[in-house]
């Protein structure tokens, strides 16, 4: 690690190359970078296993500087209060912010179980929501979350935000429908899919097998090769006028159902 460096104008090449990387889905792919906000957040994409190139931190905010040393980084740099607003995306952070490596969400690099619980996503676009299923999936620690067709970069600050660090810890593949469905039959793993039609009460289901629960947007919910490949479509009765939920608590609560059938191991 570098001994530390220090920018004061929020005009300095580096900061604008920062600011791009935070805003902008374009910039985070060509660099294969991205920014990590807070200590929490830093220490959870440490456990994950991510790399860090830059730390940069502003001594009027951050009060003990001493817990740098916790994170290796190539590169450290202090930061005036100008240019730290300038480049956080959220306004109660710590005063330490990272530039870190992307990995790989490929289907071939997940590691799972003898018997998989598996979270399936189609086509989310809502951060938020992508943020609230991973944060979802790490409470009740199931083996990863399948984005298919994904609209949405997961390393969007409102991503990390929303999940409260889990993008790191969760295992996370990324494929298209047709992709993401070849990987879960060749897995042997049941697909449940949440939907309105053809639809048994979720909790009439066995999940105690290999099993993938899958999900789709509020909007539109699941294509037609999703509910043509299920196992079985699952529904959670409404009680209420509405037939719908937010998509991460209905997550949650079909997760939370195979979990309790599984001893919650």
């Amino acid at each position: 690690m570098e001994s530390a460096k220090y920018i004061s104008s929020p005009n300095n090449p580096l900061v604008k190359k920062l600011v791009q990387i935070k805003d902008k889905s374009r910039e985070r792919k060509k660099s294969g970078l991205f920014m990590i906000e807070g200590i929490r957040e830093l220490s959870l994409a440490l456990k994950g296993g991510y790399q860090l190139e830059t730390i940069l931190f502003c001594d009027a905010i951050l009060t003990d500087t001493s817990i740098l040393i916790n994170y290796p980084a190539k590169e450290v740099i202090g930061v005036s209060k100008e240019v730290y607003q300038k480049i956080a995306h959220r306004d109660t952070t710590e005063g330490i912010v990272a530039l870190a490596h992307t990995k790989s969400h490929t289907l071939n690099n997940l590691e799972l179980t003898d018997n998989p619980l598996i979270l399936v996503a189609e086509a989310p676009e809502k951060p938020g929501n992508i943020g609230a299923l991973l944060r979802t999936a790490d409470a009740a620690n199931i083996d990863a979350v399948l984005i298919a067709n994904p609209k949405t970069d997961i390393y969007n600050p409102n991503t990390i935000r929303s999940s409260v660090g889990c993008s790191f810890t969760t295992q996370i593949g990324m494929g298209s429908t047709k992709e993401i469905l070849n990987f879960l039959k060749e897995k042997h793993i049941a697909i449940y899919c949440a939907a309105l039609s053809a639809s048994k009460n979720y909790v009439e289901i066995d999940y105690s097998k290999a099993a993938a629960i899958v999900v789709g947007t509020e909007a539109t919910g699941l294509s037609d090769n999703w509910l043509a490949a299920s196992t079985q479509n699952i529904i959670i009765p409404m009680q209420g006028e509405i037939d719908s939920m937010n998509v991460s608590v209905s997550a949650a609560i079909l997760i939370f159902e195979a979990k309790r059938q599984r001893g919650f191991n």
